[in-house]
């Protein structure tokens, strides 16, 4: 059974760091986010159409993963972030959202929704800070709803993180174990 846990929230809340130590210790694969990549090699304006070919890029890169077959699949983001990055920096009187990124289908298992409770970090790409980080979490929180998604909160300092992520994770696949599903 492989379990694909997918990593929400705003900037600096641990997804990435976290992301990569918890699929090392869980013997799990790390998928990281398309989206850094592409703002630390060719720059943060991120238009509508850098938005899509974002998402684009970043689900062909998760389909070759996942054609690995891993037993556990840890990905720092997905679309819901990418559209909620639209929503942020393109809203429009109907809603901001995005048909070609909302018409993208989130494919995860698991989604943990990282709380914006740590320092804000500047790292040259990151670009939400104080109210506008609060106002961000809120456009993941409605993009998330507007999915019909569950999440599992993650919040604390950086162990109780760590713990309530191999918490979720071990607890998804105990639950798959046992049902087979």
């Amino acid at each position: 059974m492989m379990l694909h846990v997918c990593l929400l929230g705003v900037e600096s809340t641990g997804k990435t760091t976290l992301g990569e130590r918890v699929a090392r210790t869980q013997g799990g694969a790390f998928m990281p986010e398309y989206g850094r990549e592409y703002a630390e090699t060719i720059g943060t304006d991120f238009t509508p159409d850098a938005l899509r070919a974002i998402a684009r890029e970043h689900a062909l890169r998760r389909e070759r993963l996942l054609a690995t077959s891993p037993r556990l699949l840890i990905e720092d983001t997905d679309v819901v972030m990418t559209a909620a990055w639209f929503t942020m920096l393109h809203a429009r009187a109907d809603g901001g959202r995005d048909p070609a990124l909302s018409a993208m289908p989130a494919a995860a298992h698991l989604y943990l929704l990282f709380a914006p409770d740590t320092p804000w970090v500047a790292d040259g790409t990151r670009q939400f800070v104080g109210r506008d980080r609060l106002a961000f979490q809120r456009v993941i929180e409605a993009e998330v709803r507007a999915r019909g998604l569950g999440t599992l909160a993650i919040d604390g300092n950086w162990d109780e993180r760590k713990q309530a992520m191999i918490a979720a994770i071990t607890a998804r696949l105990d639950t798959a174990a046992t049902t087979g599903s």
